[in-house]
């Protein structure tokens, strides 16, 4: 068998030609065999009939061994120059033809260092787009939080609206304004208790001293 890897045949036809020429060289071997055993039977009934015939059956079967070898002795030299010739005319594809997938190499021609070269530039493009990807996520991320904080506010003015209709029925005026006035009533009542609490504590200090 041949030992040449043949890899651009086997990417042309689908199977090397090597495994090619060794099923067919399996077939024939096969084929002989059982040839063999047939013409072995035919030879037993033959013998059977021919009256005082000395010849047995263990007899035949080393006659049929050693014709059985000479004959594959014999396909073995045929079919290593049937190898030869169908590996070298037939299932090989010349040097100098390229197949349809890869004549586009012929077209745009490239070096190594080119190859490479976009190579990391293809490395590099799939980085960015991983980055970026990474970004939209987040972005996604925040603008689910954003919608999150929009429906809260919404709650709160809603709120706050029921809070304004509740003062105009009763007669409160403008919720905003008494929210302000109340807003600036408690920094005072804070201021006024934030003096009052000073005040304790110097006198309960006054008294310790006394």
């Amino acid at each position: 068998m041949s030992v040449d890897p043949m890899a651009y045949e086997a990417q042309f036809f689908g199977f090397t030609p090597q495994t090619c020429m060794l099923r067919v060289y399996i077939a024939f071997q096969d084929y002989l065999f059982e040839m063999m055993l047939l013409v072995e039977g035919v030879m037993l009934k033959k013998l059977n009939s021919i009256p005082g015939c000395k010849m047995s059956p263990p007899q035949l079967r080393k006659c049929t061994e050693k014709f059985l070898l000479f004959m594959k002795e014999h396909f073995e030299k045929l079919f290593s120059k049937m190898e030869e010739v169908l590996l070298q005319l037939v299932l090989n594809i010349p040097k100098n033809v390229l197949l349809p997938e890869d004549r586009v190499q012929e077209q745009y021609p490239y070096s190594k260092e080119e190859f490479q070269a976009l190579q990391d530039e293809l490395q590099q493009l799939q980085q960015q787009c991983r980055a970026q990807a990474a970004a939209e996520q987040q972005l996604r991320a925040e603008l689910e939080e954003q919608k999150a904080v929009k429906a809260e506010l919404e709650k709160i003015l809603q709120c706050f609206d029921g809070l304004e209709n509740i003062c105009r029925e009763h007669g409160a005026g403008n919720f905003k304004e008494s929210f302000a006035l109340l807003t600036k009533s408690s920094k005072k009542l804070q201021d006024v208790l934030k003096d009052v609490e000073e005040k304790s504590k110097k006198m309960k200090l006054h008294d310790q001293l006394v």
